[in-house]
């Protein structure tokens, strides 16, 4: 089935340049061409009033100066909230990203996309599919995005809006589960995501050998990682990419 003519990097920064600017935030997004990047991993959920913003809690507690459930935050109320602070003081001030912000951005700074559809406990896989897609496809060029997710109802959710060939998927795995090719076709996937601590070499092997590219998160260890390369991996996806500058394998 012919996807996208994506052309992956070898190395995606996570969450933005996330080791040195608040995660998923417009700064870590402006900092990413700086490290050499030129693709980077973000996430999705709504806002309770349907709003797709960027960010991987189910709670603002971690990365905020607020205590609530994004579920319970309507916009205004989520723009009061310091996303910044909690990282550095230098980042004081900085507001949660909308998508359409973000994407603003990725499309001026020229970058890929690996979005994450992040579906927490209680909340829709279908609202958030149907909330976020339609302004994706019209803002990107399908060349330049991947959409991924643990979730089997949210990628099942995004095939049936968007065909293979308009918009590339990827499934998250922790490690390479039995049935990973059977998810995998399912959906008409494009590419593979596994944490590179839990990967083997003979599950990185079968995803190699069938086709699909293999993206592997979050690693920021290049020594620790170098092995992997010879399994066929695609992708690192890291906090801090330019560690890995002068470890990576030959190109092709």
């Amino acid at each position: 089935m012919p996807h996208p003519a994506i052309a992956l990097p070898r190395l995606i920064a996570h969450r933005g340049l996330s080791a040195h600017a608040p995660e998923n935030t417009l700064a870590a997004v402006r900092a990413t061409p700086e490290a050499g990047c030129a693709w980077v991993e973000l996430d999705v959920q709504l806002l309770g009033d349907g709003t797709p913003v960027i960010w991987h809690d189910a709670t603002v507690k971690r990365c905020s100066d607020g205590r609530a459930r994004l579920a319970d935050l309507d916009l205004p109320a989520a723009r009061r909230l310091d996303v910044g602070s909690w990282f550095a003081d230098r980042f004081r001030g900085e507001r949660m990203a909308t998508l359409r912000e973000m994407l603003g951005l990725i499309e001026a700074l020229g970058l890929g996309l690996n979005l994450e559809l992040k579906v927490n406990r209680g909340r829709s896989a279908a609202a958030l599919v149907e909330g976020v897609l339609p302004t994706l496809l019209d803002a990107l060029p399908a060349e330049r995005v991947i959409v991924s997710s643990f979730n089997a109802d949210a990628l099942a959710r995004a095939r049936e809006l968007a065909p293979a060939d308009r918009l590339a998927l990827g499934v998250l795995f922790e490690g390479i589960t039995r049935d990973w090719r059977e998810r995998c076709e399912a959906v008409a996937a494009f590419s593979v995501h596994a944490d590179w601590k839990r990967l083997s070499r003979r599950g990185a092997l079968a995803v190699h050998e069938a086709g699909y590219p293999l993206l592997c998160y979050t690693a920021n260890d290049p020594a620790a990682f170098a092995h992997q390369w010879a399994w066929g991996v695609a992708s690192v996806i890291s906090d801090d990419p330019a560690r890995f500058a002068g470890h990576l394998p030959p190109a092709g």
